[in-house]
């Protein structure tokens, strides 16, 4: 429901779309004045892509699509928005290998095995979509195009052609002692709901949950065996790891976003990066249309 001072334009920046994606997707034009108390309605980026080509506004195949194929198939890119793309992104190139782009990033083998759910000791293949640490400097070939053909490591959690609603992320957070709204804006900024979307560094699903991340979730923090499938419990990992975020921010929610986004190793000790204040300020922007 439209609140007093918002705009179509409003609308669409808080939640990280185009005026003219919400616009289509509402049967407006983007020079619309919205009514006070009326209802417009937010797409995902595969709803307001399909509304935008309806109205022949878009003529080709969105290069981010969300991926409805289980780890291992193309990869799906986080949404071009005025979302920060995510930190430490890396597509491998061919000589590329997983110990090289350790060293360069000053991390051990393991660690970056780990992070990525990879083995350690296996094949790099070109086109694998990694997370390098925050803050890491370029790889050596990172001058050279990206190649075409993106891989998903095939570990857990598995993106999954799956999409929650707002109820089931504020469900989950409120059994955790998370604010529901906080979560739930997350979630949204993270991948509007949809658990096939993996980012280009590796992130998968509603939470975007590294395997690593979700390695840690599930040894230190969870009380059950979490099901890497269910886009239920990628939300879980996703709320426990900002839970504990949060406790060791001593409950600043606007340094526990910023961990979220940027790491907390790197956030103490390089302080906030400009395209962390933009997360930040993405996700309380949301927490507004997910009860404040």
């Amino acid at each position: 429901m439209v609140q007093p001072g918002e705009t179509l334009w409003s609308i669409a920046a808080a939640n990280n779309l185009t005026t003219r994606t919400v616009a289509a997707f509402n049967g407006l034009s983007e020079s619309s004045q919205v009514v006070l108390g009326s209802t417009i309605q937010v797409p995902s980026t595969t709803e307001g892509y399909a509304a935008l080509q309806s109205a022949g506004l878009v003529t080709s195949a969105p290069a981010s699509a969300p991926a409805a194929a289980p780890a291992a198939s193309t990869a799906a890119p986080v949404p071009a928005s005025s979302a920060p793309k995510p930190m430490g992104g890396y597509t491998v190139r061919a000589g590329d290998t997983l110990s090289g782009l350790a060293a360069s990033s000053g991390v051990s083998l393991s660690n970056m095995a780990a992070m990525n759910g990879l083995d350690p000791h296996g094949v790099l293949l070109t086109g694998t979509v990694l997370k390098l640490p925050t803050g890491a400097p370029a790889p050596a070939r990172a001058a050279q195009p990206e190649p075409a053909n993106h891989v998903v490591p095939a570990a857990a959690p598995a993106p999954t052609a799956t999409r929650v609603g707002a109820t089931d992320v504020q469900s989950v957070a409120s059994q955790h002692g998370v604010s529901p709204s906080l979560a739930t804006a997350i979630a949204y900024q993270e991948s509007g709901f949809n658990n096939a979307m993996v980012s280009s560094a590796n992130a998968r699903g509603v939470m975007q949950v590294m395997p690593g991340t979700w390695d840690y979730v599930q040894q230190n923090l969870a009380q059950r065996q979490l099901n890497p499938n269910s886009a239920h419990d990628n939300v879980t990992a996703g709320v426990l790891y900002l839970k504990q975020l949060l406790n060791q921010t001593g409950g600043d929610e606007s340094s526990a976003i910023a961990a979220y986004y940027q790491g907390l190793g790197a956030l103490r000790s390089r302080g906030v990066f400009d395209d962390t204040k933009q997360y930040v300020a993405n996700v309380q922007a949301l927490r507004g249309r997910f009860g404040g």
